[in-house]
Order: C-alpha cells, then sequence, then structure tokens
C-alpha cells in the first residue's frame, strides 16, 4: 500500500473552502501535469463536503459540487496519480460529534456509492485532524460507523484513519483500528510548532515565534524519534502508515524551512513512509501560482534531483 501512497502533495484550499467561499487556490489540468512530472505519485484532496450538503436528512450532497470533485478525482487518475480523498472542516461534527453522526456516515455513504467504481488507486481518509470533542474514545466509536457506511458499496477501497488529537501522532496509541487489511493508519507532523507555525494568523500569538530557526543536533534528534516511535508503533500493529501533512508557514526563516522539510521527507523514507506534503500552492506551499512554476529548492528539498 505505501509504494502506491510514497511520495505526495495536498491541494489545500482548493475544494475545502464554504459554499459562498473564493477557493485560494483553482485547481487547473495543468497542475496535475506539473505534479506528475514532478515526480509525486499521490495527490490528496481534502474536500469540505459539510458545506455542499444538506443539513436535513437524507444529508444530499449537491451535484454540482460533486461533479467539480469528481472531476479531480479523475484527472490525477488519468495521469496514474494515487489519490487520497478526504472529508475536510468539519467543525460542526468536531464540535458535537453526537449530534452529526447520523449526517458524518450519511455524507460517507454517498461518497463511497459515487466511487465504487473508481480503480483502486483512490483512496478515502475519513475524517482529516480529528479533535475537541472527538477525544480519542469518541472517535474510536464514530470512525466504525463511517467505516461500515463505505464498506457497504465499496468492501476493498483503501481507506486512511489517523488518531484524534489532530492525527497526532502521540495519540496512535489510542487509536483502535478495524481487523480490515484494506485500512491504513495516517498522522500529520507539524513539530516543533512554534517553528512550523509561526506567523500563521490562525493561531493565537504565532507572531511571538516569529524568527525561531531549525537545523541543530538536537532539532533532528526530535524529529527523529518522532517519526521513529510512529513507524514503530505501525511495525508492531501491522500497519502501513502515511505521514499525511507535513510542512513549514512560509513565514519561517527560508533556509530552516528547507532543512526541515528535506529531514522530515528522508527521515519519513529512511522509516518506510509515505508521506505527503502540505501544501501545493498556498501558504505552505511548493509551487508558486502567480509565477506558475516550482519552487525549486522547496521541490528538490521534497524530490531530489
Amino acid at each position: 500500500m505505501n509504494e502506491w501512497l510514497r511520495r505526495g502533495i495536498s491541494f489545500g484550499n482548493a475544494l475545502d473552502t464554504g459554499r459562498d467561499e473564493e477557493p485560494r487556490l483553482r485547481l487547473r489540468e495543468r497542475y496535475l501535469d506539473d505534479v506528475r512530472g514532478a515526480g509525486f505519485d499521490t495527490v490528496r484532496l481534502p474536500v469540505r463536503w459539510s458545506a455542499h450538503a444538506d443539513a436535513s436528512a437524507p444529508y444530499t450532497i449537491e451535484e454540482g459540487f460533486l461533479e467539480r470533485v469528481d472531476w479531480a478525482v479523475d484527472q490525477a487518475l488519468r495521469r496514474e496519480l494515487t489519490v487520497v480523498l478526504n472529508l475536510h472542516h468539519y467543525h460542526e461534527l468536531q464540535a458535537a460529534p453526537d449530534r452529526h453522526e447520523a449526517r458524518f456516515v450519511a455524507l460517507w455513504r454517498q461518497i463511497a456509492a459515487r466511487y465504487a467504481d473508481r480503480p483502486g488507486r483512490l483512496c478515502f481518509e475519513l475524517l482529516n485532524e480529528p479533535r475537541d470533542a472527538i477525544t480519542p474514545a469518541a472517535w474510536n466509536h464514530l470512525w466504525p460507523k463511517a467505516h461500515g457506511a463505505v464498506r457497504a458499496s465499496d468492501p476493498d477501497r483503501l481507506m486512511l484513519i489517523g488518531p484524534a488529537r489532530m492525527n497526532d501522532a502521540d495519540a496512535l496509541p489510542a487509536l483502535e483500528l478495524p481487523e480490515d487489511d484494506h485500512v491504513i493508519a495516517t498522522v500529520h507532523y507539524y513539530a516543533p510548532f512554534e517553528f512550523t507555525h509561526q506567523g500563521a494568523p490562525w493561531v493565537p500569538g504565532a507572531d511571538r515565534w516569529l524568527g525561531t530557526t531549525w537545523g541543530d543536533d538536537t532539532d533532528r534528534d526530535a524529529v527523529r524519534t518522532d517519526l521513529t516511535n510512529a513507524a514503530n508503533w505501525a511495525q508492531h500493529h501491522g500497519r502501513p502508515l502515511l505521514v499525511g501533512e507535513f510542512g513549514a508557514y512560509e513565514r519561517a526563516d527560508g533556509a530552516s524551512r528547507l532543512r526541515w522539510t528535506a529531514f522530515v521527507r528522508s527521515e519519513a523514507e529512511r522509516l518506510g513512509l509515505a508521506w505527503c506534503y502540505w501544501d501545493f500552492g498556498t501558504d505552505f506551499g511548493a509551487f508558486d501560482p502567480q509565477r506558475d512554476a516550482w519552487r525549486t529548492p522547496m521541490l528538490h528539498a521534497l524530490l531530489p534531483p
């Protein structure tokens, strides 16, 4: 399974916006050519299904939005890219999982049925970064409902499930996975947070961290320990593991960003973990949509020439 996923990149801020929001990144067919041509194996498509579905049963997803997602999925598959299609930014579920459980399950029932005929290179990620009221115990109750909804129409589809606490690798021990050999574990990696999110406007107080650098022996040892622990968990449980997001915000020191990105990527590969960088073309981006070109140093940190 990791051989299918291998090296990936996320198209964040494209399909994970609200109904009346303009996406910060407009997907273009050319971008998928760029990704394939650069040597990536996987694209991750974060999708905010909850913003484009009815609020009451049967929670129907808008056909026009489904067609937008269809286009992105099919364009990627046509280029023999593996696709990770997820459920992103369902804030109401994070706040009140009991009230939104039926809707969450209904969304996955529709998604699974719609894509049941797509090739096996399409994978489903059940929920991006469970958090807030979705405690580890609540998540272990919730994800089996979505898993069952997918399996009702698609018995062999690869699924990715990450731990609560925002897919933090340290939360892996609390994650209970099914006896299903078509399930992959996933974690996100943004450590140290004060480095990767310095200056991020959505993080209170992040401006205080501006100027934080990365790259000494202690820094490298911390990353090595974190990823080794995650890989050991995966090996112990007989699960492939995807580092489904990692990246450093654009306001971080440029040289440190490159060092951190290259080191996380190389450690993941050393440990046999697939990875998916966040993100393609916005504020963590390896690609510059204004110049219509890769940011070459960042691309080379991910895919050494």
